[in-house]
């Protein structure tokens, strides 16, 4: 890989932080093991199976909003204008900056998933399909994160993360996005969140095979090629200017 020395540079960056990196793992186990505890047959939508999916996108954003900060960082410390001049290309960039982070989301799903089984969480379909949905999630959340870092300052970027983190939140994180209907249902038919997060779902808890989530699959899979092709494109843009 052309870039693999900034990777490991990021990658030892990510390690300075383990304050940060502890928070964005722990607090979503944290957030799992609050939610479930008022699951019911009453409340669905609180019971792990269809929670955890959920607790591991709200993840993901923190990790979106750490992968932002490091290159705004790197932005406005010039350090970025210096790598400019090395032969890199902005695809190689984007993935030096990006590929730390999806190991972290793979791991943070990993770890989620696991106390999820521990406390109860079943997965009736295919495990790969699920691995799937959630790790073209967290590639879309990575770019995201890409393109907030390469447009907003340090200050600016909690801005993009709340907002992402509310889109995220209202697209059925954490309730039944349907049980709510009018413009909600409408803005999260639009958004890649809730696509995923019904297709999750509908694996883990129905046993759904890859032609029953096709439509929600090509919704999300659509925004991550959208994502990363913006996030080369900034880049490629940052290195004219």
């Amino acid at each position: 890989m052309r870039s693999s020395q900034l990777v490991q540079r990021n990658l030892k960056e990510i390690g300075r932080d383990p304050l940060s990196l502890g928070i964005a793992i722990v607090l979503p186990v944290v957030l799992l093991l609050v939610l479930q505890s008022i699951g019911s047959e009453d409340v669905p939508f609180m019971m792990p199976t269809l929670l955890t999916p959920g607790i591991v996108l709200f993840g993901f954003v923190m990790l979106m909003f750490s992968s932002a900060m490091i290159l705004a960082k790197d932005r406005e410390t010039a350090l970025l204008a210096r790598l400019f001049t090395t032969p890199l290309r902005s695809s190689d960039f984007v993935a030096a900056y990006s590929v730390p982070y999806v190991l972290v989301a793979i791991v943070m799903a990993i770890v989620l998933y696991a106390i999820g089984a521990l406390l109860g969480l079943e997965i009736n379909g295919s495990i790969a399909l699920v691995a799937l949905i959630l790790l073209l999630m967290a590639v879309f959340y990575i770019s995201l994160g890409m393109i907030l870092g390469a447009l907003f300052s340090v200050a600016q970027v909690s801005g993009g993360y709340a907002v992402v983190l509310l889109l995220t939140i209202f697209g059925g994180a954490w309730f039944n996005l349907e049980d709510i209907g009018g413009v909600f249902m409408t803005i999260g038919d639009l958004l890649p969140f809730k696509h995923a997060l019904d297709a999750t779902r509908a694996v883990m808890a129905d046993g759904a095979g890859f032609a029953d989530i096709t439509t929600d699959l090509a919704w999300v899979a659509g925004y991550t090629v959208v994502a990363i092709i913006s996030a080369v494109g900034l880049f490629k843009h940052r290195m004219v200017e």
